[in-house]
């Protein structure tokens, strides 16, 4: 257990949500699974296990971590070193994953709708698919530990990781929404709070950030629990996550789930859900001291959203 964690709770402080039974009948709407920068389809099997205990049918995207070596191809292109790489081609091999899936899908939907479930990258490319394939047969999107806002530009020490990819999805890509035909769900993890790597003794910014009018949070509904979490004593591990942390967001020392700050991973016009304790991915969760978004305890909390 790392130290300075918030207490794993998860219980939302605005939901009602009673228990499902994993026994259920009911036919929901199918799931596609998109997984997330250098996993792979098996990271994901126990959570299609989970779901479909809840009797949602799963489908998860074909890719291996080493398809992920494909992405350097956008190497050669000199917009890769300008900062300005546009998804496609280099991402075509993904979102040919993802096509596939979502047609397998829509054989078990027999002419329904769908639902998406973006891990990390898996959410922002999940908003290229819907912008390049159409969305038609998709009614919620649901995103986890997903950075989908790029960083700021002109911080001294930042440097855009997607090389511009996650400004081309701001710009091109449809704005979230919340409504009966389409929801975007955004849920980010609070796990750890990072810290600047010099001056601070103790942390002391808001577990949320000031952002810029751009990027300003959704007026639909954020849904916190922040009941039990305060800022913790600056440690090494603190200030190496913040670092990761100011990569993403242009700030060290905000909340995250040890990989995405909270702050980049809800979007304007989604519903916006912040958990605490939990970590960014399956490779290195317990599902206990360091359960991650698929994790059985977690996922109780947001498989309502798939079942409405």
């Amino acid at each position: 257990m790392a130290l300075g964690l918030p207490p794993l709770n998860f219980k939302l402080q605005c939901s009602s949500t009673s228990t499902f039974s994993s026994s259920s009948s009911t036919n929901y709407r199918p799931a596609v699974i998109l997984p997330g920068l250098g996993n792979n389809t098996g990271d994901y099997k126990k959570l299609e296990f989970t779901l479909q205990e809840y009797g949602v049918s799963t489908v998860v995207a074909n890719v291996s971590r080493i398809d992920w070596l494909r992405n350097a191809a956008g190497l050669v292109d000199p917009n890769y070193w300008k900062g300005t790489l546009q998804p496609r081609p280099v991402l075509d091999w993904y979102l040919k994953r993802v096509d596939d899936a979502v047609q397998e899908a829509k054989e078990l939907a027999q002419g329904g709708k769908l639902s998406v479930i973006g891990h990390s990258a898996g959410g922002w490319l999940a908003r290229l698919y819907m912008e390049e394939f159409g969305l038609s047969h998709i009614s919620l999107l649901l995103t986890l530990g997903t950075p989908h806002l790029p960083p700021p530009k002109g911080l001294p020490g930042v440097i855009d990781q997607t090389r511009g990819l996650l400004y081309y999805v701001q710009q091109h890509c449809k704005k979230a929404v919340y409504t009966p035909e389409l929801k975007y769900v955004c849920i980010a993890g609070r796990y750890l709070q990072g810290a600047r790597f010099v001056n601070d003794s103790k942390v002391a910014v808001e577990s949320m950030a000031t952002i810029d009018d751009d990027q300003q949070e959704s007026d639909v509904a954020v849904v916190k629990n922040m009941t039990d979490s305060t800022p913790v004593s600056t440690t090494f591990q603190a200030r190496f996550v913040g670092q990761g942390y100011k990569q993403v967001c242009g700030e060290a020392d905000v909340w995250g789930d040890g990989v995405v700050p909270e702050v980049s991973a809800h979007l304007e016009g989604a519903l916006n859900i912040s958990l605490d304790g939990v970590y960014h991915s399956p490779v290195g969760s317990d599902d206990v001291s360091r359960p991650w978004y698929g994790s059985p305890a977690v996922v109780e909390q947001w498989i309502h959203h798939l079942l409405n």
